[in-house]
């Protein structure tokens, strides 16, 4: 019995004493975020959802294809198709870098002469016809994704799409508590009653009590 409370309490203590170290964006938004939350990891995040992305199709999708790369898009405002923000350009590079880290061919589709890119907004799929798509890119399949803010919480959404029949052969969903750091990559930060304030700024955390004993 003793040898399994310490199995038990020891990856315990250790996970307290990491997230003591190097803060843990799992715990922000719980009461435990004053002390042990962190920021949220954005290129760990964007890795997580490649491999998780990669692992559902059936028949599995296939590495090393550079005549049938995967496309991924900006990922785009859940209540207008037409708007994206930094966070859903930088999130889409990382999700990239995540499918090629794993040998997937990926395809800057930034570069690409035939497909109509808005400066500084990003790649539309999911305004696109994908089977058109699918003829110019010859994409095994096609990365998108949208979000929904909600003061600090971002509820993500990312689906695997075949260009060829519009089918969802993947898909990831996630709820992520925002730090201050990540929300301005929306122009936000937390409220701070200044003039300097944003429109619509959202409420920070309570302060850390870790901050108060070290500081």
């Amino acid at each position: 019995m003793i040898r399994i409370r310490r199995l038990v309490v020891l990856p315990a203590l250790l996970l307290t004493v990491f997230c003591i170290l190097g803060g843990c964006s799992q715990l922000n938004g719980t009461r435990l975020e004053p002390l042990l939350g962190g920021d949220v990891d954005l290129a760990a995040l964007g890795d997580e959802v490649a491999a998780n992305l990669a692992s559902q199709p059936v028949p599995p999708l296939m590495p090393n294809q550079p005549e049938q790369p995967i496309l991924v898009t900006t990922l785009v405002n859940n209540d207008n198709l037409n708007d994206t923000s930094s966070f859903g350009r930088t999130f889409q590079n990382s999700i990239a870098a995540g499918f090629a880290k794993r040998a997937y061919s990926v395809k800057e589709i930034k570069l690409r002469r035939d497909l109509v890119v808005k400066k500084d907004e990003g790649e539309f799929m999911l305004t696109r016809n994908l089977q058109e798509m699918a003829g110019t890119q010859r994409a095994q399949a096609v990365v998108v994704g949208t979000y929904t803010l909600a003061n600090r919480v971002l509820y993500l959404s990312v689906r695997l799409v075949s260009p060829h029949n519009q089918a969802i052969i993947g898909a990831y969903e996630d709820k992520i508590y925002l730090d201050e750091n990540s929300l301005r990559l929306f122009g936000l930060k937390f409220k701070d009653n200044t003039d300097e304030d944003p429109i619509h700024p959202v409420m920070p955390p309570p302060p850390s009590a870790l901050d108060k004993i070290l500081y």
